[in-house]
């Protein structure tokens, strides 16, 4: 059995982070038999981050190496793609994971209206009184990642247009089926259909959740994926089954 170290599910989405949903979505094409461990604090995880998995006494972490471990066990997230198709769907992860990403982190962490939001529902587990004074550190060394990073250096609106282009080239792919490379999920879809529901589901009204949430191709893309995917990942804050 396989046991996922993963954030809580948080504003409707399986877990707060999109690696994290990313993960989910590969255990359950993967056919494994999995079970979810919901964490806080991930600290004592490789790299002190999440996801990661427990699997015969392995701890691996990142969520490309948990598909390449879930691959080495028979799962064939590309089955039916071409080369050139397989190239395709990299530069897609790579697109989502390096670029789209650090747009949600900038809409979370960086926006005065919603960061009481993400500071009350990231770490509901610190303490009250002490809430505020550990998590307006940890903002500010995030803050100062996006000015390094370099999109926390821009107007909203620069951030939009900047995005603009990755969100187009998702529409183009969609105009040849359901999922970006045909009738069924992919690996590519894990991930870029990950970033995109993260975006909509950020509390409350920022520039690029109204562009996700107001385009109705991309949310029915997005609602597709969650279908298809992401149906059994609900827990009660111990772990559960989710085969």
């Amino acid at each position: 059995m396989i046991t996922l170290y993963t954030y809580k599910p948080a504003f409707g989405e399986p877990a707060a982070s999109p690696f994290c949903t990313k993960a989910i979505w590969l255990l359950n094409m993967s056919g494994q038999d999995w079970q979810r461990e919901d964490l806080a604090d991930p600290r004592k995880m490789p790299n002190q981050k999440l996801p990661a998995i427990r699997t015969d006494g392995q701890l691996i972490h990142d969520s490309d190496n948990i598909r390449s471990h879930l691959e080495g066990l028979g799962a064939e997230f590309d089955s039916g793609l071409s080369d050139m198709e397989k190239a395709t769907s990299r530069a897609f992860i790579r697109m989502a994971e390096e670029h789209m990403y650090f747009h949600i982190v900038a809409d979370r962490w960086c926006n005065d209206a919603v960061w009481p939001v993400i500071r009350e529902t990231y770490f509901d587990s610190i303490p009250k009184m002490l809430r505020k004074l550990i998590t307006n550190n940890l903002r500010k060394s995030v803050i100062q990642g996006t000015q390094f990073q370099g999109l926390g250096r821009w107007s909203d609106e620069e951030r939009l247009a900047r995005l603009e282009p990755d969100l187009q080239a998702i529409l183009t792919r969609l105009w040849l089926g359901a999922y970006l490379f045909g009738d069924r999920p992919t690996a590519a879809d894990a991930s870029v259909a990950a970033m995109l529901t993260n975006m909509r589901a950020t509390p409350g009204k920022t520039l690029l959740k109204t562009r996700v949430a107001e385009d109705e191709v991309l949310c029915r893309y997005i609602d597709r994926v969650s279908d298809a995917l992401g149906k059994q990942w609900v827990t009660d804050g111990s772990a559960s089954l989710c085969a």
